[in-house]
Parts: C-alpha cells; sequence; structure tokens
C-alpha cells in the first residue's frame, strides 16, 4: 500500500512497487491525473507497507517521493500487466513516480500456532510474550 498525506489525513492505495536496490528507489508507473499527484507536491514524505500475512512478515519503507516524466526510465520498467491501464509504454499521460527509502521497518513473527502458544504461556506466567522480532533502520 501507498500513502500519501493531504495535510489532514492519510491516504493508502495500492500501487505495483518496481524495487531497484543498485538504485536505491522504488518505482511507480502513476497516471497523470490522480489525487495522490497533488498530495506528493505539496507533501512529498510517504510510505509503502508490505504484508505477507501467511508467513507473519511485515515490511514498512517511508521516504521522499517525486513525480517525474521521464520517458526512458517509464520504458524500461513497462510490463505487460501495466496494459491494464494503458495501452503502452508511450502513452503520455503514465509518470514516474520515485520512493527514495530513507527509512524502514521490518516486523518478522511466528506462525498462528506459536503465537497463540506463546499468548497462552504468557496469561499463565504473566510474562509478556515475545511475539517475534522489530528492528528499525535508516536507509
Amino acid at each position: 500500500m501507498f500513502t500519501t498525506w493531504d495535510g489532514s489525513a492519510q491516504q493508502s492505495r495500492p500501487l505495483s512497487a518496481r524495487v531497484r536496490q543498485g538504485e536505491h528507489a522504488i518505482y511507480f508507473l502513476v497516471d497523470e491525473s490522480g489525487e495522490k499527484n497533488a498530495q506528493l507536491e505539496r507533501f512529498p514524505v510517504v510510505s509503502c507497507a508490505w504484508a505477507d500475512n501467511g508467513a507473519y512478515k511485515y515490511v514498512l519503507i517511508s521516504g521522499q517521493a517525486r513525480l517525474s516524466n521521464d520517458r526512458a526510465k517509464i520504458a524500461e520498467l513497462w510490463t505487460k500487466a501495466d496494459e491494464a491501464w494503458w495501452e503502452d509504454a508511450d502513452d503520455p499521460t503514465i509518470r514516474l513516480l520515485t520512493l527514495i527509502p530513507e527509512r524502514g521497518e521490518l516486523w518478522d513473527s511466528p506462525g498462528k500456532a506459536v503465537a497463540l502458544v506463546k499468548m497462552a504461556a504468557a496469561v499463565v506466567t504473566g510474562a509478556a510474550p515475545q511475539m517475534g522480532d522489530n528492528a528499525k533502520v535508516d536507509l
């Protein structure tokens, strides 16, 4: 989920991320129209969240986002799945949204059965359950 701020509330929407670790960037193809574009101009700090509920793993990345009309990068990132929204990579309404990660957070929790056992043990012992790992990093 890609989350922006409009000055009074957060707004989230699903976007397809293209992660490029070697470029220290996460890219998204977006339409030139859209509420998020105006929000990014005023409030460029955004966050992205990914969840693997089955494995109890969660990631949050935050950083600065910017919109551009980098046609070469749009063509490079284009995939067949993008045809659901645009005819081809040359569509003039496509914009490149680039997120430069600044901070990340990861949660890695045990599976449901282990979590239930740990919570039951916590009830019996009165000690807080250790439900998994959490790490925060500056990127």
